[in-house]
């Protein structure tokens, strides 16, 4: 049985835990002595509990993040009831900062805030030789990337064929946004390249093909990213894909031109624009062009076959949704595959909070500590918005409604108020965001575009196209009376299987 056993519990089964493979890599002489057991976050903590103790552990490791703050406190909590000899250490970005105020910190015996990669060893051989040290919450510094083993290999069979497959090259971020934890892990530290390349050619061997680069700013050191894409151009095989996150206004020519070979579908880049006003950007110290930004989005739209996956905050200080919904307009106009709507956090650490009195904000107390009111936006607006974010990511980002979803706002001069008003109109329908299968939300949505005098066999023409997309065979009954017998038989081009399928639906 292991002494240590490291856990957390997961958004979902897919998304393995990159932190803990991190911190059993670097256990040194402990590693034969400890495991790691994940769970998700649709798992009941008690559960899971009975997971971790069948293993007779002496520490439990636990990862703590904004997605499994709650499940993480049950953890913890029924943990130190049924067995109070188990020493429990937290570990996480939601546990390194303000702890005072925090019952999980509380009631766990040790708390190492920070990057915890070799601390959590050093704290675990104390502990197994029966040393106690005296402070509970253990600071752990920044670490410079050349001293920590890569956990690389601890990704397993089952991981390469059914997980997200996590890297990181870098860690920290240059720049100062507010609302981010990032812009506190100053400076942006490197790992050796040649190593972490090594490290690539391994996965590659043994059959990785999609690749989630954690970097804050992949493009940030030219010279580095190059390098890393060199190396995937030169060894593509059809499923290589690779989501890395960008800095909007940094897109050299050097990098262009590389970035132009991939075939498309391969890259995805995540574009965190957040925001185009620039006084609300100013006033939470985020540095941006928003020239070069949309001259790298039409570049990146019309030149090459990357996926755009742009990012907007709502409820940022000062920005009310006039603002929000211009910002949303021009960033429809530059065509990314999708956009998320995200609604700011408050999350633990940044320096958000300074704004809280001047611009009214009022955040939930509750993980994940989204913005509820400001003194632009109040409640029932947010509410909105948030209906907004969720439906938009059904019908536009989902890649069902490809050739659909523009018709919302045909005849219309913003796309923001256009798809706003389906929101109002879906959500009166059907009173939930969730659990709306794809044949009643094309029904609806049908009813809708029918309602605001888009022709029916228009409406029909687009949804039949965007229902096949994915070879589906069945036809809709709200279709057929519009969809020739002989159309009926077309099973539509099958999605790019080699590609996400969220990806590949925006491909066909």
């Amino acid at each position: 049985m292991p002494d240590i056993v490291l856990t957390t519990l997961n958004v979902r089964y897919a998304h393995a835990a990159f932190g803990l493979r991190y911190l059993l890599a670097n256990l040194g002489a402990l590693h034969e002595r400890a495991c790691i057991v994940e769970f998700d976050v649709s798992q009941r903590p008690v559960d899971a509990l009975e997971v971790i103790l069948a293993r007779s552990p002496r520490i439990v490791g636990i990862g703590v993040y904004i997605w499994n703050a709650q499940q993480s406190l049950s953890l913890a909590a029924d943990l130190k009831r049924v067995h109070p000899d188990v020493t429990v250490i937290l570990g996480g970005p939601e546990v390194s900062y303000e702890t005072e105020v925090q019952e999980i910190c509380r009631i766990a015996d040790y708390v190492i805030t920070g990057e915890a990669d070799l601390a959590f060893a050093d704290l675990c051989g104390q502990l197994l030789r029966g040393e106690r040290p005296a402070a509970r919450v253990i600071a752990a510094p920044l670490i410079q990337l050349d001293r920590i083993v890569l956990p690389y290999d601890l990704y397993d069979v089952q991981d390469v064929a059914n997980r997200v497959i996590y890297v990181e090259a870098s860690r920290g971020c240059p720049f100062s946004c507010e609302f981010c934890l990032s812009s506190l892990d100053v400076p942006v530290r490197n790992v050796p390249i040649d190593l972490f390349l090594i490290q690539m050619q391994s996965l590659l061997d043994r059959g990785v093909r999609r690749f989630k680069f954690v970097d804050r700013t992949f493009n940030l050191n030219l010279n580095i990213s190059r390098a890393i894409l060199q190396f995937f151009h030169d060894r593509y095989k059809p499923g290589l894909f690779l989501h890395f996150e960008m800095i909007p206004d940094r897109l050299p020519e050097a990098l262009r031109e590389l970035i132009r070979r991939f075939p498309p579908g391969a890259l995805q880049f995540e574009v965190g624009i957040q925001t185009f006003d620039e006084q609300v950007a100013a006033r939470i110290s985020r540095r941006q062009d928003n020239a070069k930004l949309s001259d790298n989005l039409c570049f990146l739209r019309e030149q090459t076959g990357v996926h755009v996956h742009a990012d907007l905050i709502a409820g940022l200080p000062g920005e009310d949704i006039e603002s929000f919904a211009r910002g949303f307009d021009r960033l429809v106009a530059l065509g990314p595959q999708e956009i998320q709507v995200g609604i700011l956090k408050r999350l633990r650490g940044t320096p958000i909070v300074r704004h809280d009195v001047e611009w009214g904000m009022v955040y939930s107390p509750i993980a994940p500590y989204e913005v509820l009111q400001t003194r632009q936006i109040d409640f029932a607006t947010m509410q909105r918005l948030r209906r907004f974010s969720r439906y938009w990511d059904l019908v536009a980002n989902s890649g069902n409604f490809i050739e659909t979803t523009p018709l919302i706002w045909a005849g219309a001069r913003s796309p923001f108020w256009s798809f706003l008003g389906f929101s109002d109109w879906l959500f009166g329908r059907v009173g939930r965001q969730h659990g709306i299968a794809l044949p009643r939300l094309a029904e609806l949505l049908f009813n809708f575009l029918c309602e605001q005098k888009i022709p029916a066999a228009e409406s029909a023409r687009c949804l039949w196209s965007d229902y096949r997309r994915g070879g589906r065979p069945d036809v809709p009954e709200f279709l057929r009376s519009f969809i020739p017998i002989g159309d009926r038989e077309s099973r539509g081009r099958a999605i790019e299987r080699c590609l996400p399928p969220r990806q590949a639906r925006h491909r066909t």
